[in-house]
């Protein structure tokens, strides 16, 4: 994962200030305890912090930015250890020039000069607080990242499920515009009526369908205008038999989700058959989830058989692409039965 080197330092002045005032306090009540000598160990904190700071903000700013995610891991060795080595010479001559001339008393014995084993102990501290400082630094970046990855595949599954949810019923719309358009040439008392429905339907699905969610008693709503306007499309030859049973009062769904297979009914059902033709549609809630089924009859006009068989359109492809994305496998079933005659798709779906 290729970690933004910036994130870490966005976060406010405060906070960085904070940090190191903490860590400041501590490590000087701490050496004034072990020492006994707090005067002097606050000397030697106020000589070493800067030392500390200028590594670790060289290290998270330089080194791993330009080093590190550049996978140049030798070279990022090489230059922290020569720094660390750098800083520990500078620090052993700031403390013996300001402060004492008995560098290290907490070592084995006090020193007056730079020592291997002086520089191995001071480079190994430094090393720490490094560490320290970088290990907070990583975690920040990579919660950061997991944000941003997260947004992302939020975003993606919402642009996803908008594209999806706007491929429903483009053929229908036009089918009943040449429909009002043939009305209107023989001016049919039908045309006011089924303008308005069509209007009715458009403005939902425009207006009302952008949310995750939508009140199932608006969504069969929905489907009753487009159950009117293929009525009013199809004349006698159309039987629609529609069962609405249990409370459906404060129950959601996704947005046209249903409507999907009600579209592929008629696209299916009534469309590539001639004669009278029965669509039976049942919505019955049971607790939290909607038991949906609807049946059409297989195609007639030949030809179209075995496109039916395979997917019955992309509709239901899409719809279920829709559960997938919008939808836990626990809450929702989806299956088919293709019987002789009869399409029958049923839909368990969790509806609270």
């Amino acid at each position: 994962m290729n970690f933004n080197s910036n994130k870490l330092y966005r976060i406010p002045l405060r906070y960085h200030v904070f940090f190191w005032l903490t860590y400041f306090l501590f490590n000087t009540f701490r050496w004034g305890s072990y020492f006994n000598n707090y005067s002097y160990s606050l000397k030697t904190n106020l000589l070493g912090f800067p030392i500390h700071m200028t590594l670790c903000y060289l290290n998270i700013l330089v080194f791993m930015p330009f080093l590190v995610y550049r996978k140049k891991y030798i070279l990022y060795v090489l230059s922290v250890l020569a720094t660390i080595f750098l800083m520990v010479v500078i620090k052993f001559n700031l403390t013996y020039l300001l402060i004492t001339h008995q560098v290290w008393p907490e070592g084995p014995e006090t020193i007056q000069k730079l020592t291997l084993n002086y520089t191995i102990d001071m480079m190994m501290g430094e090393l720490y607080v490094m560490t320290f400082v970088t290990a907070i630094k990583i975690t920040l970046d990579f919660k950061k990242e997991q944000k941003r990855v997260t947004d992302l595949e939020k975003s993606q599954l919402e642009t996803e499920l908008l594209f999806l949810k706007s491929q429903i019923s483009p053929h229908f719309f036009f089918n009943t515009l040449n429909n009002i358009y043939s009305l209107s040439v023989e001016k049919s008392n039908k045309t006011p009526k089924i303008v308005l429905k069509l209007s009715e339907l458009m403005r939902y699905m425009l207006y009302d369908t952008k949310g995750k969610k939508q009140s199932l008693e608006n969504e069969i709503l929905c489907i009753q205008n487009y159950l009117d306007l293929e009525r009013i499309r199809n004349d006698e030859r159309l039987e629609i038999n529609m069962a609405v049973s249990g409370d459906i009062h404060d129950k959601e769904i996704s947005p046209v989700i249903l409507l999907t297979f009600i579209e592929n009914a008629f696209k299916h059902g009534v469309n590539k058959n001639t004669g009278k033709v029965k669509i039976d549609i049942n919505f019955k809630v049971k607790e939290d989830f909607l038991h949906f089924t609807i049946s059409n009859p297989k195609p007639q006009i030949t030809g179209h058989e075995d496109n039916f068989n395979k997917s019955s359109g992309i509709g239901i492809e899409n719809v279920k692409k829709r559960l997938e994305l919008g939808y836990n496998k626990n809450d929702y079933k989806l299956s088919f039965k293709n019987k002789k005659n009869i399409f029958v798709v049923k839909l368990v779906i969790k509806v609270t």
